[in-house]
């Protein structure tokens, strides 16, 4: 049976916290009256101040407390929270899922289907439909799994303890605004564990920026409403500067010899600079056609021995709706598919084994080790690790792409 640990609380704080529930001096905040089945003492006094925290941000205590009936830590996020398990999929398999070709065929119908209004998102935004589709079919497969859990309460959980306080808290406020704009009904507030929503997955204070109510309604209802969800993510991407027409970037085929260290997204030179180093399309063609001036990042997902990319503003822009360079990859790749393309000719080097947290944790304090400073242990490949993972490459004559593998991992330990 899941427990919540309780807290001792001090007495004088106790104290505080009955004299605030039970003033009735003017100005004085109502009680909130918590009903019998919350009953862990510590998660309701955290309520009882944090609903003091969302009246002074504008909540109305009426809202805060239909929002918050009945609510207590959810055994399921507090798992899904605590023990997440480490992400050691590779990106073959990850783009393999993404880009299945069911996906793809529920993708063009679901083109086909909104035909008409995916042409005015389009107008309206700026942002290629396809891509807004394929936003949709990676988050929830076409609206099939937006998540069941009550949002206020999973929120609430992670805001109560754990790793994600500062989120949870974050989130939960602007989860109670939305409710009190008159959106959503609280019961009907449903998304993933981590209060993501709707057909999009939208957090609330990304919800709260970028929701739209396409439909004009008066309502924003990305859980229901396909044109309010699509519209947001339209309004979300155009905001965040998407190029309407414009390529995402292409895979690329690189010379002999070629300096890996130069495959890297914060470096971005123009695409005559790439076509001088010899850096070509599959098929021959030049890189730089049409764009000399354009700047381009090279990227290599899974280092060198498997395909190269050189991507482009809208790449990053995809970016700026989930920071993850395979979540990019995967969403221009399936939006390519809709249209025919989107193939990836160069094979991935399927017999290296991606490293493990405790793997990626022990390459970072071998490299420290041996002067290449990774500026922490978190297990994270973060640029700083993979700059010391280059320096490195470049001391041992390996190619430096700052990619880890079990291999190099090896090498390290000897």
């Amino acid at each position: 049976m899941f427990k919540v640990p309780i807290f001792k609380v001090p007495v004088v704080l106790l104290a505080t916290l009955f004299a605030t529930l039970v003033s009735t001096q003017a100005g004085a905040v109502p009680t909130p009256n918590p009903p019998p089945g919350l009953v862990d003492e510590a998660f309701a006094s955290w309520l009882t101040i944090f609903r003091q925290e969302a009246i002074a941000a504008g909540v109305s205590g009426s809202v805060f407390d239909q929002a918050m009936r009945g609510v207590r830590p959810d055994p399921q996020v507090v798992t899904s929270n605590d023990n997440q398990p480490e992400f050691v999929r590779p990106v073959w398999d990850y783009l393999a899922s993404a880009i299945s070709d069911t996906r793809v065929a529920n993708g063009q119908a679901m083109l086909q289907t909104h035909a008409r209004l995916l042409g005015q998102l389009e107008e309206r935004y700026g942002v290629d439909r396809e891509v807004v589709v394929a936003i949709w079919g990676l988050e929830t497969g076409y609206g099939a799994f937006m998540g069941t859990h009550k949002v206020t309460r999973a929120l609430a959980t992670l805001a109560y303890s754990g790793r994600r306080m500062k989120f949870g808290r974050e989130q939960l406020l602007a989860a109670l605004k939305i409710l009190q704009r008159g959106d959503i009904e609280p019961q009907a507030m449903t998304g993933s564990w981590a209060g993501a929503m709707g057909h999009t997955q939208f957090i609330p204070t990304t919800y709260n920026a970028h929701a739209v109510d396409f439909d004009g309604d008066g309502k924003r209802d990305i859980w229901n409403n396909i044109g309010d969800a699509l519209g947001s993510t339209g309004n979300y991407l155009g905001q965040a500067g998407w190029l309407t027409d414009a390529p995402w970037g292409a895979e690329v085929v690189l010379p002999a010899e070629f300096n890996y260290a130069l495959a890297d997204k914060s470096i971005q030179k123009p695409l005559a600079y790439w076509a001088a180093l010899g850096v070509r399309l599959h098929g021959g063609g030049a890189v730089d056609a049409g764009a000399r001036d354009v700047l381009a990042s090279l990227i290599l997902p899974a280092g060198h021995k498997g395909p190269a990319f050189l991507i482009r503003k809208n790449f990053r822009t995809v970016l700026r709706y989930n920071n993850s360079t395979s979540y990019s990859l995967a969403v221009n790749l399936l939006a390519d598919r809709f249209r025919g393309q989107g193939h990836i000719r160069a094979a991935w080097p399927t017999d290296d084994r991606p490293l493990g947290r405790t793997e990626r944790e022990e390459l970072q304090r071998l490299l420290t080790a041996k002067g290449h400073d990774t500026q922490g242990f978190d297990g994270i490949i973060g640029g700083n690790t993979r700059k010391a993972l280059r320096a490195w490459q470049l001391t041992q004559g390996l190619p430096a792409d700052g990619y880890p593998t079990a291999a190099l991992l090896g090498w390290l330990r000897r």
